[in-house]
């Protein structure tokens, strides 16, 4: 039961259950204590009765009537409530009729406090003539002064606990006013509505949550935003990769198969002759030969931006060589020098061909754009920190000694692709330029293979 009980309902049975305690143990040690309080208040009044009656009649003596004086006396003490007097051998009064029927204490509570009438002898001596007075308890009042006590207090008592009760209900009630909120708003972020806020009120610790929650929102929302960006572009470049895919077949290899078309169909008409020219048939098989040579090359072009070749089969580091022998030949005015640190270990097919494509890329840029005379690369082992913790990475850095980007430059579309790519990985890439070149770096999380 307790379990399904809400926070409110919790705290204020919580309130209720110490408040009705406190009451209970207070009225409680009243009543406990009711006992010793009767009996000492008892002996109180038989002391203070017989101290006074000695005093008093030390000076009957001297009366002029003092029998009668004495009479009067008593008479007079009788009215005193707890305690009542009375000469021996007279009648004694009985004052349990003069008690109040609506103060007297319940047959319960008399029987716990369980008082016994106390009586004192006190002999007195009138001018010679000897008696006694007889001073005789009445805890009767006391018990009923007690029991108004204890009402009182338990009246009081719930009054009080009462009113706390409601005001306690209602702060922490307010208090936990944006807790419904909370939950409200979190559903809708569940569903997908990442505009929702909720209004920061409340105690500190609910208003550090209610914070946190529209940050969180905020968060969302933009993830959600880049996630949408980020597939568009995803879409878009796939797009213009296909354009450029569809554009170099049909600029490369389609002169090359019309040309190997047209080859072969003049190399058959020439066979078909009873003396067929040899010449001629040497020139257009020679023709072929080149057109099919042209059109493998092309071919390597293509599957090369597809998937470079020989990466899974010979390891990113003799893929990367061949990679810098190729460059190197195509462009020997510029040094390459590359190192790649023995304690990158094992990154995964998927970080390899990353790594591979943003050199690839970077080197690409620079010997088309840098009028550079010297590229420097290094991949080696790092460390980077993600949502989940440190995670060993890869940095790869490229660095030329070119004129460095102009102010209005732009990303192309090979740089932005990379940089999607390791975002996706849970990497970042950053580009620096200045007078002494640009430098292009990249951290790929190990991880993101997996």
């Amino acid at each position: 039961m307790w379990q399904k009980l809400s926070l409110r309902a919790r705290v204020n049975l919580l309130l209720a259950i110490v408040l009705a305690l406190g009451l209970a143990i207070n009225v409680g040690r009243l009543v406990l204590e009711a006992g010793p309080r009767v009996q000492a208040e008892d002996q109180s009044v038989i002391r203070l009765a017989r101290e006074f009656i000695d005093a008093i009649v030390e000076g009957l003596n001297e009366a002029p009537a003092p029998e009668a004086r004495l009479n009067q006396i008593v008479h007079d003490l009788n009215r005193l409530r707890h305690v009542s007097i009375t000469r021996q051998g007279a009648a004694s009064t009985d004052r349990s009729d003069n008690t109040d029927n609506t103060r007297s204490p319940p047959a319960w509570f008399v029987a716990l406090v369980h008082p016994e009438k106390t009586t004192v002898n006190v002999p007195i001596s009138i001018k010679g003539n000897q008696g006694s007075l007889l001073i005789t308890s009445h805890p009767n009042d006391e018990m009923a002064e007690i029991w108004d006590g204890i009402v009182t207090q338990l009246l009081v008592g719930s009054g009080v606990a009462i009113v706390l009760f409601l005001i306690t209900s209602m702060v922490v009630g307010r208090a936990l006013t944006p807790i419904g909120a909370l939950s409200q708003a979190i559903t809708k972020i569940e569903a997908g509505s990442y505009d929702t806020r909720v209004k920061v009120e409340g105690p500190p610790e609910l208003t550090v949550i209610c914070e946190k929650l529209n940050h969180l929102a905020s968060a969302l929302g933009g993830a959600i935003d880049d996630k949408r960006r980020l597939a568009e572009r995803v879409v878009s470049l796939q797009d213009v990769e296909r354009k450029e895919i569809a554009r170099e077949l049909h600029d490369e290899f389609g002169p090359y198969l019309f040309s190997l078309r047209a080859h072969a169909s003049a190399l058959t008409r020439a066979a078909e002759v009873s003396e067929p020219n040899l010449g001629a048939l040497r020139k257009h098989g020679n023709a072929i030969l080149e057109q099919v040579d042209a059109l493998q090359q092309s071919n390597r072009r293509v599957l090369e931006r597809l998937r470079p070749v020989g990466l899974a089969e010979l390891g990113l580091r003799r893929a990367l060589g061949a990679l810098f022998r190729l460059w190197g030949e195509s462009h020997p005015g510029v040094v390459v020098e590359a190192a790649i640190s023995p304690d990158l270990g094992e990154t995964g097919e998927t970080v390899e061909l990353t790594i591979y494509r943003i050199i690839q890329e970077a080197l690409t840029n620079v010997f088309r754009h840098a009028n550079a005379t010297h590229v420097s690369i290094t991949v080696e082992s790092a460390e980077t920190e993600t949502t989940s913790g440190p995670r060993s990475a890869a940095r790869v850095r490229v660095r030329d000694n070119g004129g460095g980007l102009k102010p209005d430059h732009k990303l192309g579309l090979g740089l932005t692709g990379m940089r999607e790519r390791i975002l996706a990985l849970g990497g970042s890439l950053t580009l620096a330029s200045g007078e002494s070149g640009v430098t292009v770096e990249a951290v790929i999380p190990k991880a993101a293979a997996c």
